[in-house]
């Protein structure tokens, strides 16, 4: 008979309740995007989650969540959209954009809060081929995971300590700025692609 061995319950156990922080910041990624992102880097700049493994979690995640609505969209979208007038009206006017820019409005999804589902679903009325889209939004959520990683899990408290803000009050307060300036980038870009073009109008 096997021997119990209460150090090896305890070791399986500790062990996942180390995953748990990052599990969830991959989740809430997926779901929600910077501000739990944000919060999980200030833990990094706090000494509370290892660096790597909140990049890696946050990249994943915001990949998964970006991607599980483009093929989610792929086959359905017309009733997606037939459900969803507002998102059709936004959709509109991004396709041909996303048809002449392809590759760039691609990238552009993970930096574009409060447009990222009208865009991933101008992707799939523009045609854009699934392992494409893929690679490129998996390039642009890391991309996306990195930049805030360094400006606020170090970036931000290394030059704020200086104030007397160094470690997680330096990174709450750099993550904060960088979420308000995400909030009006989306805005600026929200307007920018949905002001038409003379091409859309014809």
């Amino acid at each position: 008979m096997l021997a119990w061995d209460s150090r090896m319950d305890f070791t399986h156990a500790s062990a996942g309740l180390r995953i748990l922080p990052y599990l969830a910041v991959l989740i809430a990624a997926a779901v929600e995007g910077e501000l739990s992102y944000i919060g999980a880097a200030a833990l990094v700049a706090h000494g509370e989650l290892r660096a790597w493994a909140v990049l890696v979690a946050g990249a994943a995640g915001a990949a998964l969540g970006d991607q599980a609505y483009f093929y989610a969209f792929r086959g359905r979208l017309p009733r997606w959209l037939a459900r969803f007038p507002a998102l059709q009206q936004r959709c509109t006017p991004l396709v041909g954009r996303v048809r002449r820019h392809a590759s760039l409005m691609v990238l552009l999804i993970r930096f574009a809060p409060g447009l990222r589902i009208a865009l991933t679903a101008a992707c799939v009325c523009a045609d854009i081929s699934p392992p494409r889209f893929s690679l490129l939004n998996l390039l642009s959520a890391v991309v996306w995971a990195s930049a805030l990683m360094i400006l606020v899990g170090w970036l931000g408290p290394t030059y704020l300590a200086r104030f007397g803000l160094g470690g997680w009050k330096g990174a709450l307060l750099a993550g904060a700025l960088f979420f308000v300036i995400f909030k009006a980038l989306g805005r600026a870009e929200r307007r920018a692609l949905q002001r038409p073009t003379p091409v859309d109008s014809e």
